[in-house]
């Protein structure tokens, strides 16, 4: 009987030690509404397509750091973000969190692009 709580308890220590309770990173996603529809205000779309090759923005080659670069008035855009299939969950990930440091632009990830 000793010996199992020795083993419980070191399979409990290594469990504590190996795991980790922080978040690495948070990326803060908001259902699109239904609603009457409104007149569209004057704004620029940014088209982004994700593939498993990388992304491109506007139909040239774009890394998520670059994005913030290429956008000329963030207040007045929308980017429409089109992730193919085989597209990785970390891929899309990096690009949200690229995107939503950019203040003031809205996005839209597109369903079943």
């Amino acid at each position: 009987m000793t010996s199992l709580i020795d083993v419980i308890f070191l399979l409990l220590l290594f469990f504590m030690l190996s795991s980790t309770f922080s978040r690495f990173a948070e990326v803060e996603l908001h259902s699109a509404g239904t609603g009457p529809a409104a007149a569209p205000a004057p704004e620029t779309l940014l088209f982004l397509r994700l593939t498993p090759g990388g992304a491109t923005l506007n139909g040239q080659a774009a890394r998520p750091d670059e994005i913030a670069l290429r956008v000329q008035d963030p207040a007045e855009a929308t980017l429409l973000i089109s992730v193919t299939e085989g597209v990785t969950a970390q891929a899309l990930t990096d690009v949200l969190v690229a995107v939503s440091r950019i203040e003031g632009l809205r996005f839209t990830v597109l369903e079943g692009a």
